[in-house]
């Protein structure tokens, strides 16, 4: 391929602001360019030029460290910025048929799966080190180990709240006699806790163990844990501060929005005699690793179609349910697996996927579908209660939650759509009508204007608050759902001709732009 990187000049004029003509008699937008020099977004080149600006050090590349010091390494950065540029080259193949999108891929997944935790040598929560990606701070929970002076651990105050790194903890002494006071300050969400005259006797009323419980959630979501193998009074902390770290989890979330892609690229050499002559060597290879990842969650599948946290686990909600999203997510790589291999186990896993999902979704007057983040009906969705017992409650690390019953966002709803038409195609779940429904929520309660009449989308499926730019920006990721209703490209293209997103604007070098090279390619994909 040619040095298609454009110019500083060409970029300028491509950052350039301006107004899209409105929306005439319809909330789905039309999609003529805005203006006459403007991005075309549905054009091979935009997607080959911004690509190669992402293989020339745009963030998000596979550089997951050997150590714990780098924290897009650490949160998830291959699943939310480089799964989408390798989901953005298999439609790009698809579209356009030139096996450069390919190579490209094989380029990027190598180096994807050379940072596997079992490659790498490091491990999760459990000590494990697995074929798969683990990601901590900032998701999983924090941990603070208070100790004596002569570093014994004496308690565990564990914090369930996002962003728990960003937690400093304080101890001081108490007004009495063997207690101590614990100052908790969390600079990302600007909370303050503070827990006086503690005590680690079991017996005292201030007991921080009961204390912390008693009071659980609360700002922070604290809970503590008696490190000391024979509890007894009179110890105290050390004095001081104490920073929180986060346990590593490997997320079944993570695993399928990696390796979705993976195995796409190995269903289309599955299916192409020509495909197989050239990719043969590397189609089994990744059909190995994707077979591997995948069964790093079997623990967490359970029969109903969803996955769970398992109690246990160094999360906000061990023990419930995972949302809709995050199930259906490594659903999407079991799609792709059952295709490939036809394999009855991925058969029976994704039918089953898609009955949970199909019971999720409800009909609403404009015959579209709604359906929530959180399980309907699930302990979240519902809400649970402490038992007076963490051995007995729901969850370890969050006594009492819930109930939370916000619909789904279309960004994660996006993932949504995509295993359920990819489940349809398969014929392993949903019917014709599903799909024509699912079409709907996009251009009935998804697809809207704003008081300018600008093309512009609702947050939720259910069309609630018009979002920001930046919400607009993830819309293109329905495409999946458009040969049912090509407004769905219609509109996903006029908001890209109202927004003119680009590398070098709103931030975008800064948080990864895979999302946008994935939705260009979709914009190209469905195209007619």
């Amino acid at each position: 391929m040619p040095d298609i990187r454009p110019s500083r000049r060409d970029l300028l004029r491509l950052t350039a602001a301006g107004a899209v003509a409105g929306t005439v008699g319809s909330a789905v937008g039309s999609a003529r360019p805005a203006y006459a020099d403007g991005i075309d977004y549905t054009a091979r080149k935009t997607f080959d030029d911004w690509d190669r600006l992402f293989q020339e050090g745009g963030p998000g590349q596979p550089d997951q460290p050997n150590d714990n010091t780098n924290r897009d390494g650490r949160s998830g950065m291959l699943a939310w910025s480089q799964s989408y540029v390798l989901l953005g080259l298999v439609r790009m193949y698809e579209k356009y048929r030139d096996t450069y999108y390919l190579d490209r891929l094989i380029d990027n997944v190598d180096q994807v799966l050379a940072v596997r935790d079992s490659e790498r040598g490091v491990t999760d929560y459990r000590g494990l080190s697995l074929p798969a990606w683990r990601a901590d701070h900032p998701y999983t929970t924090g941990y603070a180990t208070l100790a004596d002076s002569n570093g014994q651990p004496l308690l565990d105050l564990r914090e369930a709240l996002p962003y728990a790194e960003d937690t400093t903890v304080t101890v001081t002494a108490g007004t009495r006699p063997d207690t101590f006071t614990v100052q908790l300050v969390n600079t990302f969400v600007n909370r303050t806790v503070t827990l006086t005259d503690l005590s680690l006797d079991p017996a005292s009323p201030d007991y921080a163990v009961s204390r912390i419980y008693a009071a659980a959630p609360g700002p922070l979501q604290l809970t503590a844990v008696d490190r000391r193998p024979t509890p007894r009074a009179g110890d105290v902390p050390r004095l001081g501060t104490y920073e929180m770290q986060c346990k590593p989890v490997i997320f079944a979330v993570h695993t399928g929005m990696i390796t979705y892609p993976i195995a796409s690229f190995v269903r289309l050499v599955a299916g192409s005699p020509v495909l197989r002559r050239r990719y043969k060597r590397k189609a089994a290879e990744y059909l190995m690793a994707c077979r591997e990842a995948v069964a790093v969650h079997d623990w967490e599948y359970e029969d109903g179609g969803h996955l769970i946290w398992p109690k246990g686990q160094p999360l906000a909600y061990d023990g419930c349910e995972q949302p809709i999203n995050q199930s259906v997510g490594l659903g999407q790589t079991l799609v792709e697996l059952a295709l490939a291999t036809g394999d009855s186990g991925y058969r029976r896993k994704v039918a089953a996927m898609g009955r949970m999902l199909a019971g999720q979704l409800t009909v609403d007057a404009a015959d579209a579908y709604l359906w929530h983040y959180w399980p309907a009906g699930g302990r979240i969705y519902e809400g649970f209660m402490k038992t007076g017992n963490p051995e007995t409650d729901v969850s370890i690390f969050t006594p009492s939650g819930g109930p939370a019953r916000q619909f789904e966002d279309i960004s994660h709803g996006a993932i949504d759509v995509e295993f359920a038409v990819r489940a349809f195609r398969a014929r392993l779940a949903f019917t014709g009508r599903d799909m024509e429904r699912i079409a709907r929520t996009f251009t009935q309660n998804v697809a809207t204007t704003d008081a300018n009449g600008l093309p512009a989308v609702h947050t939720t499926v259910a069309g609630t608050t018009i979002g920001a730019a930046s919400v607009a920006h993830q819309a293109p990721r329905w495409m999946q759902i458009s040969p049912w209703d090509p407004k769905v490209h219609a509109h996903c293209l006029a908001l890209y001709n109202r927004y003119q997103p680009t590398p070098e604007r709103d931030g975008q070098q800064a948080i990864g732009f895979g999302w946008l090279l994935a939705n260009v390619a979709y914009l190209n994909w469905g195209a007619r």
